[in-house]
């Protein structure tokens, strides 16, 4: 079944540009009215200096604050590998409620692990506002909109439709920029491609919207196509690209990409609903497993 997308109510989505993780995060304002969403905001992390920042977040707060907007939902796509979230820095100042896929337990659980955390982490998504499973829906002001479970990246990974307006995630990237690798614990081609025929289901005329560009061939970056541009033009799944096709060429894409530089303070903050771990002190802490990844 083809999920419902109301072309007819067009959301104004201003996107917002973290060079450092080239990471784009959204503020989606209602057609008519004050609500807004925003969707996967940065927090910015010296790996070296081992210091958190928040530019981002800050220039998301105050465009939120400039245009009198009500913020009701900060959603996140997915447990991100490459940008720890601004989420809860952002709820504390201006509210609204956090919300991501209810497989996020799956991850809490892969990488508590990995992480070796203890039995205060919860692996319940608890540290979430709501859980979406498939089909669930939530309202941005007046504006319905729908999570659909979109695995493959993560097990976690949702796009999510606002009106006319598709957000990706990690799912795709620009046509010319293919997909997103399948290789992290919990992640499968297969179930990727399965997907992206999901979001490639959708009118032609949806809008969607990536979480991440790389300029490939040096060409300006770019976040915003159509399901009808990415059906004709993705260079991993345009055309009549098959399934074995697509997982034969992404197990072996996966075995030559480099592991995301901030992938081990990413995975422990945002599995965390965006805080940073603590010791018995109050202290932040970010733990370097060795060999698990």
């Amino acid at each position: 079944m083809i999920p419902t997308v109301e072309l007819g109510i067009q959301p104004k989505v201003t996107g917002f540009f973290d060079q450092s993780s080239n990471t784009i995060s959204y503020v989606v304002q209602e057609p008519a009215g004050r609500a807004c969403a925003i969707v996967d905001p940065v927090m910015e992390f010296d790996q070296a200096a081992g210091r958190l920042t928040y530019e981002s977040a800050d220039q998301i707060i105050a465009f939120v604050q400039e245009n009198d907007l009500k913020l009701d939902w900060i959603i996140e796509t997915h447990v991100h590998a490459d940008h720890l979230s601004g989420a809860p820095y952002i709820q504390e100042r201006i509210g609204g409620k956090i919300g991501i896929g209810r497989h996020v337990i799956t991850v809490q659980d892969t990488f508590g692990k990995i992480f070796n955390e203890g039995t205060e982490f919860q692996r319940d998504g608890s540290q979430f506002d709501a859980l979406f499973q498939d089909g669930d829906t939530y309202c941005v002001g007046a504006m319905q909109c729908r999570a659909l479970h979109t695995p493959g990246h993560t097990p976690a990974c949702m796009v999510h439709v606002m009106g006319d307006a598709g957000f990706v995630g990690d799912t795709l990237f620009m046509p010319d920029g293919g997909s997103a690798r399948a290789d992290f614990p919990g992640g499968d081609a297969g179930e990727l491609y399965d997907s992206i025929q999901k979001v490639l289901s959708l009118p032609g005329e949806t809008r969607l919207f990536m979480c991440h560009d790389y300029g490939p061939g040096g060409r300006a970056i770019a976040w915003e196509t159509t399901v009808a541009e990415q059906k004709k033009h993705n260079v991993h799944v345009g055309g009549d690209k098959t399934r074995e096709e697509f997982i034969k060429f992404r197990t072996e894409r996966d075995a030559q990409l480099v592991v995301p530089k901030l992938i081990l303070p990413s995975l422990q903050v945002n599995m965390r609903g965006g805080e940073v771990p603590e010791d018995q002190d109050g202290n932040m802490v970010l733990k370097v497993p060795v060999n698990k990844l």
